[in-house]
Order: C-alpha cells, then sequence, then structure tokens
C-alpha cells in the first residue's frame, strides 16, 4: 500500500514538473551580475520556451540581469524571484524599436511583445527602467529633458510595450523608475494586472504609470502606484487605430500618487472609450485626482467613479492639473507642432477637433484639496449629463501656488481659465446634476457652490441636497 502511494505521489510530481518547465537564464549564459549584457540569454530562455509550447522562463534569486531590449512571447512566463533586479541597460544607442511604430519621437522599447498569447510576468522581483540615467539635470520639481539631437527621434526607452496580446498577466512584480511609458498595453484583449507596486521617479516627465490603449477587457486591481506623470491613464493613439476603441475596464483597490492625474481617460482620444468602472480607490498628493481630458475626436461614454478617497495638492507648471478633484472636459487640443503635426490630428492636418463627453457619474467621493471641481467643453452641448452623488469637497491651503485657477491643456486658445474657487466651475456643459454635494471650505479665495457662465446653457438640471459650510480661512 505504501508502495502504491509512494508510486502516486511520483507520478503527482512528475506531472507538475512536466506541466511547469522551467528555463533559467542562468542556464542559457545569462551573468546576472548587474554589469554583463544578459539581452542574449534572456531571449535564448524566452525563444527556447515558446518554441516548446511555453512554460517559465525564470530569473533566480540574488542576481541583477542588466540588459537591452527583450521582445517577450506567447505562452512565457516571465518569473522574477524576490531579490532578482531585471535593470535596462543605460545605453541609449541600444534603443531603436519605436514604441510607437513609424513615430519615432516618443520614445523605444525595451520589454515588449507584438502579437503574443498567454503571457505572463509574475514573482517578487524587480523590473528596473534605470530611469534618472536618461534624463537631464536635477530641477527642483522635475528632471529636465536631455536635448535631442533629432526631435523626431526619442532614445529613452519605455518598460514594457504589449501590442496586439490576448490573456495577459501582470501579478506582484515590482516596477520602478521607468524614463518614459511604464507599463503601455496597445490593442490587447483580456488582461489582468493585479498587486503589482509601480513605483517611477516622480520628478520624471512621461512617467506614465499604466496606459491601456486601444485595449479592452482589462482589470487593474490591488496595486500601489506612484508617478510623475498619469498613474492610470486610458486612451486610443492614432498611432494604432486599427485597434479599435478602448472599453469594457475595471480598476478597483488602488492607491495612487501623481505629480499630474491620479486616473485620466483622454487626452489622446481618436476613437472611444466607453464602458469604465473606477472603484475603491485611494490618491494621495497628486496634482488632479480624476480627470477626462478628451482633445481630440473621439467620445468618452458611461464611465463610473465611486468610493473614491483623495487629498491633492498644486505643484508647478510643469505638470498639468491644478488640483482640481473632478475634472471633466472636451476641448480641441493647440494647433500642431513637430511631433503633433505628424501624429495627433489625422493625416495631412495640423487641426483637430474634440468628441463629446457623456454619461459621467462620480459617487460617493471625498476629497481634501486647494481648488474645485472643473467641468467643461468648447461648446454647450459637449459635456453632458455629469452627475455627482455624494461628493464632499474640503477646501484649504495646502502650498503656496495660487488657487483659484484650472487649467486647461493641452487646448487651442486660453490654457487656463482664472477665477475664484468654487465647489464645482462649469463652464459651457449640460445636465450637470448634483446630490448631496458638500463644500466645507477654509479658503479666502472662496466664492460659492457652484458657477456656471451665462453662455452655458441649461447647465444645472437638479442642485439636490447641497451643503455649504464656510469655516473662514485656515490657510496660513
Amino acid at each position: 500500500m505504501k508502495k502504491h502511494f509512494l508510486l502516486i505521489f511520483l507520478l503527482f510530481i512528475a506531472l507538475s514538473a512536466g506541466a511547469q518547465q522551467i528555463y533559467n537564464v542562468l542556464d542559457f549564459g545569462a551573468k546576472g551580475d548587474g554589469t554583463s549584457d544578459d539581452a542574449a540569454a534572456l531571449q535564448q530562455a524566452i525563444d527556447r520556451c515558446t518554441a516548446d509550447g511555453g512554460g517559465r522562463v525564470l530569473l533566480p534569486r540574488m542576481h541583477t540581469f542588466l540588459c537591452g531590449p527583450v521582445e517577450l512571447k506567447s505562452n512565457v512566463e516571465l518569473h522574477i524571484e524576490s531579490t532578482a533586479t531585471l535593470l535596462c541597460n543605460p545605453d541609449e544607442s541600444i534603443y531603436t524599436l519605436s514604441a510607437f511604430g513609424e513615430n519615432r519621437g516618443e520614445g523605444m522599447m525595451w520589454l515588449w511583445a507584438k502579437g503574443a498569447r498567454n503571457l505572463s510576468i509574475t514573482g517578487r522581483g524587480t523590473i528596473h527602467g534605470n530611469g534618472i540615467k536618461f534624463m537631464g539635470m536635477e530641477l527642483s520639481d522635475s528632471y529636465e529633458l536631455k536635448p535631442l539631437k533629432d526631435p523626431t527621434f526619442d532614445p529613452r526607452p519605455h518598460v514594457l510595450t504589449l501590442i496586439g496580446c490576448d490573456n495577459l498577466l501582470v501579478r506582484d512584480v515590482t516596477i520602478c523608475e521607468g524614463a518614459y511609458w511604464t507599463l503601455h498595453l496597445v490593442g490587447c484583449n483580456v488582461a489582468l494586472i493585479d498587486g503589482i507596486n509601480l513605483l517611477n521617479n516622480l520628478k520624471i516627465r512621461n512617467g506614465d504609470g499604466i496606459d491601456l490603449d486601444h485595449s479592452k477587457n482589462v482589470r487593474i486591481s490591488n496595486c500601489h502606484i506612484t508617478s510623475g506623470d498619469d498613474c492610470i491613464c486610458l486612451k486610443n493613439r492614432r498611432e494604432y487605430q486599427e485597434y479599435g476603441a478602448c472599453h469594457d475596464i475595471v480598476v478597483t483597490n488602488c492607491t495612487l500618487s501623481s505629480r499630474s492625474c491620479a486616473i485620466k481617460l483622454g487626452s489622446e482620444n481618436m476613437d472611444n472609450i466607453y464602458n469604465v468602472l473606477i472603484d475603491n480607490c485611494i490618491i494621495t498628493g497628486s496634482n488632479r485626482g480624476l480627470g477626462i481630458q478628451n482633445r481630440d475626436e473621439g467620445t468618452i461614454t458611461d464611465i463610473t467613479f465611486s468610493n473614491i478617497m483623495m487629498d491633492l495638492q498644486q505643484w508647478s507648471d510643469v505638470w498639468w492639473g491644478k488640483a482640481e478633484p473632478i475634472y471633466v472636459t472636451s476641448y480641441p487640443r493647440a494647433d500642431g507642432n513637430h511631433k503633433d503635426a505628424n501624429w495627433r490630428f489625422p493625416k495631412g492636418e495640423t487641426q483637430g477637433r474634440s468628441g463629446a463627453v457623456s454619461r459621467i457619474s462620480f459617487n460617493n467621493i471625498q476629497a481634501t484639496s486647494e481648488n474645485g471641481c472643473f467641468i467643461g467643453g468648447d461648446a454647450p452641448d459637449k459635456v453632458t449629463d455629469i452627475s455627482l452623488n455624494n461628493v464632499t469637497l474640503n477646501l484649504r491651503r495646502l502650498t503656496t501656488y495660487a488657487n483659484g485657477i484650472y487649467d486647461k491643456r493641452p487646448c487651442k486658445g486660453e490654457n487656463f481659465t482664472t477665477d475664484r474657487v468654487y465647489g464645482v466651475y462649469i463652464e459651457q456643459s449640460t445636465s450637470v446634476t448634483t446630490d448631496n454635494l458638500v463644500v466645507n471650505n477654509y479658503l479666502s479665495n472662496y466664492e460659492g457652490k457652484v458657477k456656471y457662465p451665462a453662455k452655458t446653457l441649461n447647465p444645472i438640471h437638479r442642485l439636490k441636497n447641497f451643503v455649504n459650510k464656510t469655516a473662514g480661512d485656515l490657510s496660513q
């Protein structure tokens, strides 16, 4: 009987081992010493793994694997053990594959895949983008961008670029210090990003956390993200227009901090963004909280933000935003320049238009900030059906920057609207409703609950259960 059970146990172990073949990069010649470039060894392990039908490519503990560009492939689990690091090679000359196809002006690819299926990135180890090595001089609020010899070619590498991939998993890893965008999903279908720490340097410009670009059926959960630029951003870039709309997205149980906007939809949106739920998140120290920033002809509809707590503060004009807790806008972007004329606008055009934003709801939101909410468009019917339900705003001074300024960048015409601070400032929008909007004010520059210019048509359908508390100026 004991022999019988032993045979069954050994058979189980054998079957388990066969189900998850291990490809240790050290067996393929990787050094893991942090100075030798291990890209060739890692690529060989990935190629062998996918050719054999799949398995786990292992980066073992207590090693630092410096490497240049690597292509990830189908049925591969890239597993980075605790205390192992995959480190981006700082040699700018080796990054030649553009992250945006023919547009080579906005960064290159480091770790990438195209058309892969069943791709996973897991483990308690670290993917390190070596971002500071690609930046210029450190300033008080940011790093300078290095001058480019050719303004249409930027060698800064994005950390992970996954294009046209299906059934993706990114779980548990720490990803840090990207030099440009960090985790970029383009035209991907069915993806889970769960339990990761994405810790970008807060001074690195263009350092987006997670960008969902023309992607669908994506879940982001249980993540901690700090990022100089947007922490989580949904968009539809023109370079990848063949992949269609961005839709059916859930973000939940995340903690976020950004020098720009913690959660943003737009600004690049040449298609449609719809069916999005953002729930149960905490935002700290950000320049803007929840943002819809439509600047192209695509539409943004059927979006729900719920159960979110945030504290916001202003940062310098290097970063978009003026500490608006809720920001819903549609304005045509500024006329094209050397990059924008080629890629931001429809082919052959240097002027654009912005699409409609509608059916957006904010439920159970608590925010502490030195500015109010901003809702606006370039025409009365551009931004419609916006609801704020059970929203509490605590307005107080946190910095010495001027408040009462609403940031509309990037847009054609004036970049800023300047006024007193209002709980909600509405510019040319219709069917905006509030139910149980509470404003606790501690600002000397505070004017009142809601403002909308006379040119706004049919601005407020319902202003219900409003509470406006003025406690005097406690800004000092």
